[in-house]
């Protein structure tokens, strides 16, 4: 059996080239030896498979970085970076090619110039804007292969997709294509992952600060991987966070789902948070309120000391500038803190502050007199 050639040969790009260059010469070779348009040319079709096994490979970033690390040891199980299935698109038992994967979708950008009306049906015109995911199962139509385009009969366009032809054409044929998303006969389902939710508890101040969290995930296989969950600080309840590629795996080398993780922020008692502000209560002795004085307030930073006017009311409301919740869009930015007054009344009082408070009263009422006459 003859040594497979290097990839990148059978394409005639260098190792250096990127994608568009690589899809380019695919087009050409694929469109210059397809045995559509070589029916004389016996070594027309194994020249196609060979072009279209090497595209299948490096058109995909995953088989290309390991064709590029083990080259064709990676998927005929003879090397250490072999992927055991074989590269994402293989050669059946009659020379028939099983499902490669093709990003992008729209097959027109692709194959409208290489295989002309056949994909249409009737007149071969370009569908704009669609994106294909049908799924190609049976075969050149036709005793004589090609004749008949792609499906049983005659003028059924593509109905019966590709696979095996009985014909004198193209045995084997095609038997199933993944266009970036769906399935398509011989590899089965390309299919992003599912989401996962879950929920996460943090305290007030974590929320209010940010904080880092660890939390244990179980895989398929069973095994517990532990993972660090950043918390964002300013976050609020209720809030989600997203894991990417935590989720479900997905299938066929598409990606993994992610894991959401939904907030809840505990309770801090003698605060109350809407927004970005912060609500807390002081209490002050009935003489404070008369006289005025100061008063401390707890914060989240710390306690601080703040004035308090003579004559101030139960329910009267206190500003603190800056002394609430960070943006979680800019840092710089915080919420305030409203401190709403009440005062102390005693309950236990002695003789002598009863007597103080009769006298205080007393007084209060012969100023009340003296100012109105």
């Amino acid at each position: 059996m003859a040594a497979k050639r290097d990839y990148y040969e059978v394409l005639g790009v260098s190792k250096s080239a990127d994608a568009d260059a690589i899809k380019k010469a695919y087009r050409k070779l694929a469109k210059k030896y397809h045995p559509d348009v070589n029916k004389d040319d016996p070594t027309a079709q194994q020249r196609f498979q060979e072009i279209t096994e090497a595209y299948g490979v490096l058109s995909d970033p995953k088989q290309k970085a390991l064709y590029d690390k083990y080259g064709h040891a990676a998927f005929d199980g003879s090397g250490a970076g072999s992927a055991g299935a074989g590269p994402q698109g293989s050669y059946g038992q009659n020379g028939g090619f099983h499902s490669f994967h093709f990003e992008g979708g729209n097959m027109d950008d692709l194959f409208g110039d290489l295989f002309g009306g056949m994909f249409h049906g009737k007149s071969g015109q370009k569908q704009s804007g669609k994106s294909y995911r049908t799924h190609f199962g049976s075969g050149f139509g036709g005793a004589d292969g090609y004749s008949q385009g792609f499906g049983g009969t005659a003028g059924s366009g593509y109905t019966g997709g590709f696979g095996s032809s009985t014909g004198n054409g193209y045995t084997g044929g095609f038997d199933g294509f993944d266009f970036g998303g769906g399935s398509y006969g011989g590899f089965g389902s390309s299919q992003r992952g599912e989401d996962l939710r879950a929920e996460i508890s943090v305290s007030f101040d974590e929320a209010a600060f940010g904080c880092e969290k660890k939390i244990s995930l179980q895989g398929q296989d069973g095994k517990i991987s532990t993972v660090q969950v950043k918390i964002p600080a300013g976050i609020e309840s209720g809030k989600t966070i997203r894991l990417r590629g935590k989720g479900m795996p997905g299938s066929n080398l598409a990606g993994d789902g992610d894991l959401l993780l939904k907030v809840d922020v505990q309770e801090k008692p003698g605060f109350e948070r809407k927004g970005a502000d912060l609500y807390t209560t002081v209490k002050i002795p009935f003489t404070t309120a008369v006289l005025g004085g100061e008063a401390e307030v707890a914060t989240l930073t710390g306690k601080v000391v703040c004035r308090i006017k003579p004559g101030t009311q139960s329910g009267s409301r206190i500003r603190l500038k800056g002394k609430g919740i960070v943006s979680m869009k800019d840092a710089s930015v915080h919420g305030d803190q409203y401190v709403t007054v009440q005062i102390d009344v005693p309950k236990n009082l002695s003789a002598a502050a009863k007597q103080k408070l009769r006298e205080f009263e007393e007084a209060c009422k012969g100023g009340s007199s003296r100012g109105a006459a």
